[in-house]
């Protein structure tokens, strides 16, 4: 079954703008009895997408309150000691008021500032999406039991018909709120999930505010777009280098000038589907080599020791390079890269002649190269 395209109301909201000198003032009630000195938790995300404490409160007589100054409006998430889910709000200088039942935190209403009142109509309609896809599964899950093979074909069609109006809800939603900062999230992950093409993401971005241009994902779409240019076939590669497993420096330059076809490989020793191409790459690796085909492997790893080992583990005998930094890695952000394996093929002049090139046809492409020169 395809991904669903419904942006997670849990993950991925980052910054905005808004400078009131007043600060904020985050107001929370919660119903369903819940019980007095309870904690509850502000966090928001670092710079590897990672969950990190802001502030820490506790409820009494069902109320809470966060209390600060943000100078870049950015997403935070309430948290509830002990129940599942959390809340996204996004925390801008202004009073925000967020109520919830303590039993169905999922269904949480926003208001009070601007930005929390757009997107919470963002979010009822996600909901609306969420509810119907989670129909859909049970319903199939429940065909698939009965071997209604029938039934399951028809839900797999309904289904990728729902995929397309999510898809075009979150796109409909960017063009009709351009001054809306959750916009800017959205086009941040049409873009990571490549759910639409370039092109479109780039006239979405572009018919922003200025304001939302200027935020800090805004700023980190417009520096992807930019690389992307650099990243597509018919472009010139940018070189970049990295530490090898054994400390030494190796540039990308180094590789290509004695090779008339290389494959940068990006992937990790954490990816399934990374490893499971590996062998692939290893026969044609081994196929080609004396007639002018190398690898470069750049991995997104975060520890030696797994690198290496899977290095060793899968036989990868070319080039490797890593700054452990996984998606961080400044290679990655400069390829633009969201998801693995990736991989770009160059020539003997660097210029990229194909991406992300699988199974049989990496050997294809190959072949087809090689013997013509």
């Amino acid at each position: 079954m395809k991904r669903l395209f419904v942006i997670s109301l849990g993950v991925l909201f980052l910054a905005s703008c808004n400078s009131d000198p007043k600060g904020y003032t985050l107001k929370g009630t919660i119903t369903g009895e819940p019980e007095n000195g309870t904690q509850i938790f502000l966090k928001t995300t670092d710079s590897v997408n990672q969950l990190v404490d802001v502030d820490t409160t506790v409820i009494e007589n069902g109320l809470f309150s966060f209390n600060g100054n943000q100078v870049e409006p950015k997403m935070y998430y309430v948290f509830v000691d002990k129940v599942r889910g959390n809340v996204p709000v996004i925390v801008e200088n202004g009073t925000i008021e967020v109520e919830f039942q303590r039993d169905s935190i999922g269904q949480a209403k926003l208001k009070g500032t601007e930005q929390n009142e757009i997107f919470m109509g963002f979010l009822e309609e996600s909901r609306k999406l969420s509810e119907r896809a989670r129909s859909m599964q049970n319903d199939m899950r429940m065909a698939a039991q009965q071997q209604d093979t029938a039934t399951v074909t028809a839900l797999r069609e309904e289904f990728i018909e729902f995929q397309e109006d999510a898809k075009n809800f979150n796109i409909d939603f960017v063009k009709n709120n351009p001054n809306a900062f959750i916009s800017v999230l959205v086009i941040g992950n049409l873009l990571a999930t490549k759910a639409v093409p370039v092109d479109e993401v780039k006239a979405m971005f572009e018919g922003l505010s200025p304001e939302m241009k200027a935020t800090e994902p805004g700023k980190k779409i417009a520096e992807q777009l930019e690389n992307l240019k650099s990243t597509e076939v018919g472009a010139i590669a940018p070189d970049f280098s990295a530490p090898t497993p054994t400390g030494d420096v190796l540039a990308l330059s180094d590789v290509t000038s004695n090779a008339k076809l290389t494959l940068v490989d990006f992937w990790a020793a954490w990816c399934r589907p990374c490893r499971a191409e590996n062998p692939n790459i290893v026969s044609v690796y081994k196929k080609y080599h004396e007639k002018g085909f190398d690898v470069l492997g750049v991995s997104l790893d975060n520890k030696e020791e797994h690198w290496k080992n899977a290095i060793e583990s899968d036989g990868l005998v070319w080039n490797h390079i890593s700054n452990l930094q996984r998606f961080q890695d400044p290679i990655a952000r400069l390829y633009n890269i969201n998801a693995i394996p990736a991989a770009f093929l160059l020539d003997e002049n660097g210029v990229i002649v194909a991406r992300d090139l699988r199974g049989p046809a990496l050997e294809q492409k190959v072949a087809e190269i090689l013997g013509k020169s």
